[in-house]
């Protein structure tokens, strides 16, 4: 057995299992195969080795056994040799044949050998001398803003009998044809629309002004040259509408008062003050990511590493599972997403590619930091972290049966090292 290194941290593996070995896998293989034919007198994977041998022939016990003797012969080279191999391997067999010694290569992805120059600690701590003197500042006109925003997430709506007016909310029924025929979900009803918020393609909502409950209305408009749906653009649409209801939106003032029906604040002074402290505590967190996003740029420009394709793959995997879950919140799936930008998901996954491969460089320079720089944890810490999760989620329904729990405990290890490479990093 030997070993030979390829491009892109990958290994090739040259491995010999002798006859006598892989010869005692040739009963196991007739087993199997015996599962898959009906022999007359005889259970399913019940029926003699050579009973199963004159019904398929030779060869076929012979590659089964090969099949079997590989797997069990490559895991344990693996593990003898302590290699970080990932995902499946490639298996190229080179001699199968009866009373001779099996010979096969196995080619795989292993984890990377990451070599981090130690110049990135004088970067590392003149990133951590600028934002030393930054401070977490919310002005008056931030503070404000988000005042408003409390004040219109408090909006009462009083439904009124008169034409509608910007700043309303009004529900309606529309269509939408373009040579007279209705596109894609371009009809709605009871559909709420706040005029003056501009959510419709321009003109629409100005057209709701002066609309009165039952009102029925038909105007056309153009689509704009960038609007989403290539589809329509610069065309000329009709649009059906009729108001079904109009309510009046009444803003709070802000005022003393409006901070008291928040709840226990004496005056709107004490209401700034605790959303001050909110905005200052996130001004806080957001710093510290953008610290530790330029760690991270600033190490990679220090380190050498072949990063192989199974990573990036895998890594294009989980942000397409992130990306889904950000969609479906939206409410709407995957094919249509596709649909709209008209792209396959193969062609988004191929423009991942470059940001997947920074995202794995990352995480593979900051688990060498863990180990380079000694910040290790213990099992009980892992397990404590763990619990807590655990915990958060003990009343989700078939939770703890349906939990992998290698797969959760990793995950915790990850991101526990990482809080502790970071807090290393903020120490230089």
């Amino acid at each position: 057995m030997n070993d030979k290194k390829l491009p892109k941290s990958k290994i090739e593996l040259s491995i010999t299992v002798p006859w006598s070995e892989w010869e005692k896998y040739l009963d196991s293989a007739a087993e199997e195969v015996s599962k898959e034919i009906k022999i007359s007198g005889f259970r399913p994977g019940k029926a003699p080795r050579k009973m199963v041998e004159q019904k398929v022939g030779r060869g076929v016990l012979l590659n089964n056994a090969a099949e079997l003797a590989v797997q069990k012969s490559y895991v344990d080279y693996v593990t003898k040799e302590k290699l970080d191999v990932i995902g499946s391997p490639e298996i190229e067999l080179k001699t199968i044949a009866e009373g001779k010694d099996l010979e096969y290569v196995a080619r795989t992805a292993v984890m990377p050998e990451v070599t981090v120059d130690e110049k990135y600690k004088k970067s590392i701590a003149k990133i951590n001398q600028e934002y030393k003197n930054k401070k977490s500042e919310v002005s008056e006109e931030e503070l404000q803003l988000e005042l408003e925003k409390l004040a219109n997430s408090r909006t009462k709506l009083v439904t009124v009998r008169r034409g509608a007016q910007k700043n309303d909310s009004v529900e309606v029924d529309f269509a939408v044809l373009v040579g007279g025929v209705p596109i894609e979900n371009g009809t709605s009803k009871n559909h709420p629309v706040v005029i003056g918020k501009e959510v419709f393609i321009p003109g629409f909502e100005d057209n709701l002004v002066g609309m009165q409950e039952g009102e029925e209305k038909e105007f056309e408009l153009e689509f704009p040259a960038d609007y989403h749906n290539q589809n329509l653009q610069e065309k000329k649409a009709t649009f059906k509408v009729k108001v079904n209801l109009v309510q009046e939106r009444q803003v709070p003032e802000i005022n003393d008062e409006f901070a008291k029906s928040l709840g226990n604040f004496a005056d709107l002074e004490a209401l700034k003050k605790n959303m001050r402290s909110g905005l200052e505590h996130e001004q806080a967190h957001k710093m510290r990511e953008s610290q530790r996003n330029e760690y991270v740029e600033k190490i990679i420009e220090n380190t050498q590493v072949e990063i192989p394709e199974a990573l990036i793959h895998e890594e294009i995997h989980k942000m397409f599972h992130e990306f889904e879950q950000q969609i479906q919140s939206m409410g709407m799936n995957m094919d249509q997403y596709l649909g709209q930008i008209k792209k396959k998901k193969e062609e988004l996954e191929k423009d991942w590619e470059p940001n997947a491969a920074k995202r794995v460089k990352s995480a593979l320079v900051l688990n060498k930091i863990v180990k380079k720089e000694g910040v290790s944890l213990t099992a009980k810490e892992i397990e404590e972290e763990m619990n807590k999760t655990l915990q958060y989620y003990k009343d989700v329904k078939d939770f703890a049966k349906n939990i992998d729990m290698e797969r959760l405990y990793n995950y915790t290890k990850g991101v526990m090292e990482n809080e502790k490479a970071f807090k290393y990093l903020e120490s230089l």
